[in-house]
């Protein structure tokens, strides 16, 4: 992240930002989007995907693409949307914080994957969680599952800083949670107006965190080399 990030979003809070794509926290889904098994989904998926290579023209008896159906759905269900059923979610487990650590606890340049749920493509960038301890503290590799388990999914920016900052909130019993994402999103780089040199940057400040103070405390963190 640039220097100029704070200054970029000082004037902004959580309750201003442009959340163009963003009306729900909770990913869109069908009530009976896990009726069906993982294999059956595996199966509906190459059958379909099949046909997609087919129509655009692609020769399905080459050794090179026979099997592309196949490992792209294993991959839908089994990698990168996986994060859409709940039964992959991570478990939590929270230590008292003998310490009695009271100020920041900042994790930085989390990796992210996610895929834009308008084209289907990746979204790229970094998250960096913080917190600020009470009674209780989380495991450091808990941070990087929690945003690894919302961004495998398809996802708007907005929704996923939101949805990786509430349930931090509702583990940790305290709204002191801070969340920033900054990511590259190839639906603008890889078609469309092909800009390669932007990125998109989304925050969410709970509690003690929108005190003037303590977000440039954070920024100023964010930002140490």
């Amino acid at each position: 992240m640039n220097n100029s990030l704070a200054k970029t979003i000082h004037d902004q809070d959580e309750d201003s930002c442009d959340c163009h794509s963003f009306y729900n926290i909770n990913t869109p889904l069908r009530e009976d989007a896990f009726d069906m098994t993982n294999n059956e989904k595996i199966d509906k998926i190459t059958e379909h995907f099949h046909e997609i290579m087919h129509t655009l023209g692609l020769d399905l008896t080459d050794l090179s693409l026979k099997d592309t159906p196949k490992r792209v759905a294993k991959m839908y269900v089994n990698e990168i949307f996986k994060g859409l059923d709940q039964r992959n979610k991570p478990s939590i487990s929270l230590f008292e914080n003998n310490y009695n650590y009271e100020q920041i606890l900042l994790e930085r340049n989390i990796t992210i994957y996610s895929y834009c749920e308008h084209h289907f493509v990746p979204i790229i960038g970094k998250a960096h969680i913080a917190y600020i301890p009470s009674k209780h503290v989380i495991g450091l590799s808990k941070l990087n599952r929690i945003a690894q388990y919302f961004a495998k999914r398809p996802q708007v920016q907005e929704r996923l800083t939101e949805q990786i900052a509430h349930e931090l909130k509702k583990i940790l019993h305290t709204q002191d949670v801070a969340v920033v994402i900054e990511a590259d999103h190839l639906c603008v780089s890889s078609r469309g107006i092909g800009d390669t040199s932007s990125d998109t940057i989304t925050y969410h400040l709970g509690g003690k965190f929108k005190n003037e103070s303590k977000k440039s405390e954070l920024f100023n963190l964010i930002n140490k080399k």
